[in-house]
């Protein structure tokens, strides 16, 4: 065994099978020690929100039980990734840094400085493309120009192709005994009092273990009729992949590769489209730095926002009288996750009937999403908001009721998350304020108390919407 010595940077990369990162640096026979930072020093307003902390908790913790099964220790640090870095390989004397290409902002600014530090010290950086299928900046049009419409970049993405290449976990990794580090639990990652966090453990296992687990039984069942099932809130038709593939406990590309191999079904196609929403999504930030936010149309800028407190509020505890809308809301703050159809209601209604700004929206679900994911998140809202790339056009506004007959035709999904209005019949489980009295009644629905009244009549809401954005066509 060689006595030199790599650092492998873990980042949203917490897993041994398919780690670019670790692989390399085991390959190349040097003793391994495997960081994880907890780096709180960016600037701006993207620091983990509380799920987020949740999921990150349990997944160290589970990738540092699998590293300690193949020799090595996750040394976890908390502070400016920059210095410390650079401090522990010097420390070390350590010859490499490995770490995933990361697409971020703040990271790629930290990337910079960290490989300016090695590079006087002789260590080397070097960087994997581990968290995305594509190099963002390797990706352009027939003129060499940036993709802004999703299609044809996706059409790209196939013509390129994904690697059939995948690593499996290495059986040892030659560590050190001791490094000095902090213990997870000192972090604080968890929830003291309230512990809101019940529907977070009911609902996921977070860890590699926990993705490859999702991944199969998604394989097996819904991928088939993703096409259609995944519209449906109340049936199990999407893979619920997301935070696991957010935090890296699985890389996309297997993900992808798998995925693939199930078959030509047009619910596997719609998969394979989706996994490459999410690279256009990481393609945009990195080409656009600005994108969360700040609007890619420039004339939303001046849009004619509404500042109104108490409907944010309505909305962000899911009490704003729409059920569709509400068991959304609820899902996210209950498990950390929402049913994608029903992401695009909440945020239209939020945006246009309430013409509260995206931005706003999109910090909500920054903190209480599990998966929140500065691309993905910052790209979607601008898409709902009709300011980004590709986006839906702003005069597109959902109707919250018809969307939910629509889609939650036997109000399972509402039910679910809206226990208060359960007893109502279909008809009327998706507009309340349409029942007679006597079926309120036999319901023990009282609006405006049991159950509150709508925060504003949908048709005045669109045609409020229609009239700010004509302020800005001009």
């Amino acid at each position: 065994m060689s006595e030199t010595l790599a650092i492998v940077w873990f980042r949203n990369d917490l897993r041994l099978a398919d780690n670019p990162a670790l692989q390399a640096a085991v390959a190349a026979g040097h003793r391994v020690v495997p960081v994880y930072v907890l780096d709180d020093t960016a600037p701006g307003r993207w620091k983990l929100g509380g799920a987020s902390r949740w999921w990150l908790h349990h997944s160290l913790a589970s990738l540092g039980r699998d590293l300690r099964a193949r020799g090595a220790k996750l040394v976890l640090l908390r502070g400016d990734a920059a210095k410390l870095i650079p401090d522990l390989a010097a420390e070390l004397g350590a010859v490499e840094v490995h770490a995933a290409r990361s697409f971020e902002p703040a990271m790629r600014e930290t990337d910079r400085k960290v490989d300016a530090v090695l590079k006087r010290a002789g260590i080397a950086f070097k960087r994997h493309l581990s968290m995305s299928l594509f190099a963002p900046d390797q990706i352009r049009n027939k003129t060499g120009g940036i993709y802004g419409v999703y299609t044809p970049f996706s059409k790209a993405c196939f013509e390129i192709g994904v690697s059939e290449e995948a690593f499996s976990a290495p059986e040892a990794i030659p560590g050190l005994a001791k490094v000095a580090g902090d213990a997870l639990e000192d972090w604080g990652l968890l929830p003291t009092k309230p512990d809101w966090a019940g529907g977070l453990r009911e609902a996921w296992s977070p860890g590699e273990a926990g993705a490859h687990a999702l991944l199969a039984q998604f394989l097996k069942g819904a991928i088939g009729d993703y096409d259609k099932a995944r519209n449906l809130p109340g049936a199990q038709g999407t893979s619920r992949l997301s935070p696991h593939v957010h935090f890296g406990e699985i890389s996309p590309r297997i993900v992808f590769q798998r995925a693939r191999a199930a078959g030509t079904a047009k619910g596997v196609q719609t998969f394979l489209k989706e996994l490459l929403w999410r690279e256009f999504s990481i393609y945009l930030l990195w080409h656009h730095p600005e994108l969360p936010d700040t609007p890619l149309r420039p004339e939303f800028a001046k849009f004619p926002w509404s500042k109104n407190k108490s409907a944010l509020r309505a909305w962000q505890r899911g009490l704003t009288g729409y059920p569709i809308v509400d068991a959304g809301m609820r899902e996210l703050w209950q498990t950390g996750w929402m049913h994608n159809r029903v992401r695009m209601i909440t945020a239209s209604f939020l945006i246009k009937h309430l013409l509260i700004p995206w931005q706003d929206g999109e910090a909500w679900f920054w903190d209480c999403l599990a998966e929140a994911d500065l691309a993905a998140n910052a790209a979607s809202w601008q898409w709902v908001a009709g300011c980004g790339a590709d986006a839906a056009p702003y005069f597109r506004i959902f109707n919250p009721v018809l969307q939910g007959k629509k889609f939650d035709p036997d109000g399972a999904y509402v039910r679910r998350y809206v226990p208060e209005i359960a007893a109502l019949p279909d008809e009327f489980i998706h507009a309340p304020w349409d029942a007679p009295e006597i079926v309120l009644t036999n319901a023990r629905v009282r609006l405006g108390d049991t159950y509150p009244k709508p925060v504003i009549d949908l048709m005045e809401g669109r045609n409020r919407a229609l009239a700010a954005y004509d302020k800005i066509k001009g």
